[in-house]
């Protein structure tokens, strides 16, 4: 029997890709969705063109599947803050977009919020285990320290204020925005997600950012 040729191993290596991706696509949806204890790999096969067998052969079990899931959320915000060029934009203008990124990203990623507050729940013992870690705090923080030092040496930034600060200012925003929206409608009858207000809220995430970091 003839070897396979390259093309052949290629177009294979094209449907293995595909089909993982899938299942993470489910996956994520189905843990974001039902929780890790609530989400079954049975529901999971059957809404993917795969089968229980086959996602324990890409993943290993269920635990390794969530913590996939997990990792691939996590790593999207990332991808788009290591790409996203700073590089030419004043140390403000900079701060903006990478605030307004976020904003973006959260707004149109729920199951993403909904992940990490299940993982939250569970005290991040899935995270923790992650051998991808080191490097999924790393594009954030990157990208927000070299912002920073250039507003500092520009005179226009606090120096008492370091990257993980704005970061956690810019996640905290966005996060409550899209995590608590249900619960701030019915106590303020306000929806967060309201569109007529969305460029209100990005401006003020914005300007809130903006106004902390400020030297005057």
């Amino acid at each position: 029997m003839a070897a396979p040729t390259s093309d052949t191993g290629a177009i294979k290596q094209r449907d293995a890709d595909r089909t993982r991706a899938e299942i993470l696509r489910v996956a994520t949806e189905e843990f974001a969705d039902k929780g890790y204890a609530g989400a079954r790999v049975d529901e999971i096969a059957a809404r993917t063109s795969t089968t229980k067998r086959m996602i324990y052969y890409y993943f290993s079990g269920k635990e390794q599947l969530y913590l996939a899931a997990l990792e691939n959320a996590y790593a999207v915000i990332r991808g788009l803050e290591s790409q996203v060029d700073v590089d030419e934009l004043g140390p403000a203008e900079a701060i903006r977009r990478l605030a307004e990124l976020t904003f973006d990203h959260h707004e149109s990623h729920p199951d993403f919020l909904r992940l990490v507050s299940i993982e939250n729940i569970h005290r991040a013992e899935h995270l923790t285990k992650s051998e991808l870690l080191p490097g999924l705090a790393g594009p954030a923080v990157q990208v927000l320290d070299g912002v920073l030092r250039r507003g500092r040496d520009a005179g226009q930034f606090r120096e008492d204020v370091d990257a993980l600060d704005v970061h956690m200012m810019i996640s905290s925003f966005c996060v409550f925005r899209t995590a608590n929206r249900y619960t701030f409608q019915a106590i303020f009858e306000r929806d967060l997600l309201d569109p007529t207000r969305r460029d209100h809220y990005r401006r003020m995430l914005g300007d809130m950012v903006l106004g902390f970091l400020s030297q005057d």
